[in-house]
C-alpha cells in the first residue's frame, strides 16, 4: 500500500490541477487540441463570454476530443500521470512540484481577479 502524507498530496493534486488546466484550457497547448476540437466564442446577452467546443472526426480521434474538452475527464488522466512520475521517475519531482506551485500561483490569480 502506498502511503502519502497530506503534504505529498497537496502537491500531487496542485500539480495535477495545473497540468489539466494547462492541457485542456491554455493558449500554449492549442496545438495539441487542435487536431481534435475547435474552440469558439460567443457573448450572451448579459455580456457573458461563452465558450463553445465542436468535437472533431470520429472513432478514436472523437473519443480523444472528447477527452481533451473535458477538465473532468483529462484530470483523471493527468493525475495517474503525476502519481505515476511520483512515484516511479523520482529524478522528475522537481517538475511535479513547478507544476504544484504553478497550481498554487493559478488559484491566488483567480481569486484575485474575481475580487477586482
Amino acid at each position: 500500500m502506498i502511503e502519502l502524507n497530506w503534504l505529498e498530496l497537496l502537491i500531487l493534486a496542485l500539480a495535477s490541477f495545473r497540468l489539466t488546466h494547462l492541457i485542456v484550457y491554455d493558449d500554449i497547448m492549442e496545438f495539441l487540441r487542435k487536431p481534435f476540437i475547435s474552440v469558439s466564442y460567443t457573448t450572451d446577452d448579459q455580456g457573458t463570454i461563452i465558450r463553445e467546443t465542436n468535437i472533431q472526426g470520429t472513432g478514436i480521434r472523437y473519443w480523444i476530443g472528447t477527452l481533451l474538452s473535458c477538465h473532468w475527464c483529462t484530470g483523471v488522466w493527468c493525475a495517474m500521470a503525476v502519481v505515476a512520475v511520483f512515484y516511479y521517475i523520482p529524478v522528475l519531482n522537481p517538475i511535479v512540484v513547478v507544476f504544484a506551485v504553478a497550481g498554487i500561483a493559478a488559484l491566488v490569480e483567480t481569486y484575485l481577479l474575481r475580487r477586482l
